[in-house]
C-alpha cells in the first residue's frame, strides 16, 4: 500500500473529522512527563496549589498531576471565551471562580492553550489579587501568532501554528474533548453552521 494511503487511513482511523494529526497520544504523554519534571525543579519538594481552567485543561491537568509527587491542592476556575466559535469571542468572562484560599501559597495556573492571552491574563490577575506567594503558569499549547495581550507562560508543552485544534480536552462546541490526540479540525465541521 502506498505511504500516502497508509497515512490517510491512519488519520481517518483516529477521527474522520480531523484534517491532520498534530500531536499523537505518545508525544503528549512524553511531553507531560517532561513538563512535570520542569515544574518539580521550579517548586522543589514543597506543596503548591494547581488552579486548572476547565473544561479545556481537565485532561492535561489530570495527567500532569499524576506525574508530580509533590503535595498538591487542586481547584478549578471556569472561563468562557470561545462558545461555539473557532476564534475567541472577545473579552473572556469568569463563570465559576476558585474556592480555595491561596493567600501566601505557591500557585500553578494550568490551561490547555495560550492564544490571544486574554484568558490567562484575566485569570492571573484574579489570582494575584489573592496575594499568593508565587504564581507560575503552564500551558499545553502555545499559539504565539494569535497573541493580542503580552503574556508568556512559564511552562509550555508545544508551540503550534495558527490552526483550530481539538482533542485531549480541547473542543469545538463541546465536542472532541475525549480524543487522545490533538488534531486540526476539518473546516467543514465548523463552517457547516451545525454546532
Amino acid at each position: 500500500m502506498p505511504a500516502a494511503k497508509k497515512t490517510a487511513r491512519r488519520r481517518s482511523a483516529i477521527h474522520p473529522d480531523l484534517a491532520t494529526l498534530l500531536l499523537t497520544e505518545a508525544q503528549i504523554k512524553r511531553r507531560v512527563r517532561t513538563l512535570a519534571k520542569e515544574i518539580k525543579t521550579a517548586f522543589g519538594d514543597g506543596e503548591f496549589t494547581i488552579v486548572s481552567l476547565i473544561n479545556g485543561a481537565i485532561m492535561f491537568t489530570a495527567d500532569l498531576m499524576r506525574e508530580i509527587d509533590n503535595p498538591v491542592r487542586l481547584d478549578c476556575i471556569r472561563v468562557s471565551s470561545y462558545g461555539a466559535k473557532t476564534k475567541s469571542v472577545g473579552t473572556p468572562s469568569v463563570i465559576a471562580s476558585i474556592t480555595l484560599d491561596i493567600t501566601g501559597r505557591n500557585v500553578l495556573l494550568v490551561d490547555d492553550i495560550l492564544d490571544t492571552g486574554k484568558t490567562l491574563n484575566l485569570v492571573a490577575a484574579l489570582i494575584l489579587k489573592q496575594k499568593p506567594a508565587s504564581l507560575r503558569t503552564c500551558v499545553l499549547l502555545d499559539k504565539k501568532s494569535r497573541r493580542e495581550v503580552p503574556f508568556q507562560a512559564d511552562f509550555v508543552g508545544f508551540d503550534i501554528p495558527d490552526k483550530f485544534v481539538v482533542g485531549y480536552g480541547l473542543d469545538f462546541a463541546e465536542r472532541y474533548r475525549n480524543l487522545p490526540c490533538i488534531g486540526v479540525l476539518r473546516p467543514e465541521r465548523y463552517n457547516s453552521g451545525s454546532a
